[in-house]
């Protein structure tokens, strides 16, 4: 069975790059690359600058979806991302990632991370494993 364990060690060490669908303000859908992820207090963590578009988007539209793959191998998330303003998890994304304190900082007003609530993740594959969804 599934955890969101298996999720987050898909994304952090198996296909770091995944894609992230938004929906911009004309209710367009929007798609970028993303290299973030982590488990904080059990919870799901990505993370993003308040000054990007991708941001306004998720404020405005809080329902997203990756899609992570590596070879025939996939997990798609879907869920709400939800803002946490929190130095403690901030400060965790980014000891995960120390190369974005380059660009970030858990003091400034600038990085922010959210965690996926009312998530389900199903993982798929192409090779003949079986399918398995969680959700959270």
């Amino acid at each position: 069975m599934a955890t969101i364990e298996d999720v987050y060690e898909f994304l952090k060490h198996t296909a770091p790059t995944y894609m992230l669908a938004t929906v911009d303000e004309k209710g367009n859908p929007r798609v970028r690359p993303f290299g973030t992820a982590d488990l904080f207090e059990g919870r799901l963590y990505i993370q993003t600058g308040k000054k990007k578009e991708v941001y306004k988007q998720i404020v405005a539209h809080p329902e997203v979806e990756i899609c992570a793959w590596k070879g025939a191998d996939w997990w798609r998330i879907q869920g709400e991302l939800v803002p946490d303003e929190r130095i403690e998890a901030k400060k965790h994304m980014l000891d995960a990632y120390p190369g974005l304190r380059k660009m970030y900082d858990e003091n400034d007003d600038n990085t922010i991370v959210l965690y996926f609530n009312h998530a389900t993740a199903t993982f798929t594959s192409l090779a003949g494993k079986p399918s398995e969804t969680v959700s959270w």
